[in-house]
């Protein structure tokens, strides 16, 4: 909601300044393009390859933890209250190592993927620009889940983004370019990305 008000003041304060001069306004979907370039599928393949690596090895110790849960449970009936104890805190110190090594997880390919997609972003920020300053736009908004609510098609430059991109950072021979190229694609692919 800040965002949202945040960016309704600039908007405003732009839009005063400028007294009676066309204010042209455009957006994109950075996730959709992210999705669509050739070098965000290949970038998202790959995280994928890493995810799934990681998830074997959270399965293998969850498995091992679940394994030593169940001997206790059948055990403790027949252990001493000081070996209970000692098998129980055991238990506890394994389920955390458990927890910390998930985080830790997380936190390694949230981290990998900002470093895989940071350079396809700022390559997209660039070639925004260029369709803005080309095609005479005062601002180009990211359409968000939280953030743009409408806007008309016609001011949608995520298919010209994608185009460019694929066809300035090798892609464009891929099935990626023709299926984001036509504007028939726009309308069917918004919805999905608004949720």
């Amino acid at each position: 909601m800040r965002n949202i008000l945040r960016t309704c003041a600039v908007f405003l304060a732009l839009t005063a300044g400028v007294a009676r001069a066309e204010v042209k306004l455009g957006f994109v979907d950075l996730q959709r393009a992210l999705n669509e370039v050739e070098e965000g599928r290949t970038a998202k393949a790959a995280l994928k390859r890493d995810f799934d690596e990681k998830q074997k090895q959270l399965d293998v110790k969850k498995a091992e933890f679940e394994k030593l849960k169940s001997e206790f449970e059948k055990q403790q009936v027949v252990l001493a209250d000081q070996a209970k104890r000692e098998k129980a805190a055991d238990l506890d110190r394994k389920a955390l190592e458990l927890q910390q090594f998930f985080v830790q997880l997380q936190k390694d390919l949230s981290e990998r993927e900002r470093e895989m997609t940071r350079g396809i972003f700022e390559k997209m920020s660039a070639i925004v620009r260029e369709i803005a300053e080309a095609e005479g736009f005062s601002m180009v908004l990211e359409r968000t889940d939280a953030g743009l609510v409408y806007a008309q098609s016609s001011l949608d430059l995520t298919n010209e983004l994608i185009r460019k991109y694929n066809a300035r950072y090798g892609g464009a021979a891929g099935g990626g370019a023709k299926k984001s190229d036509g504007k028939a694609a726009s309308p069917a692919s918004k919805p999905a990305a608004k949720k």
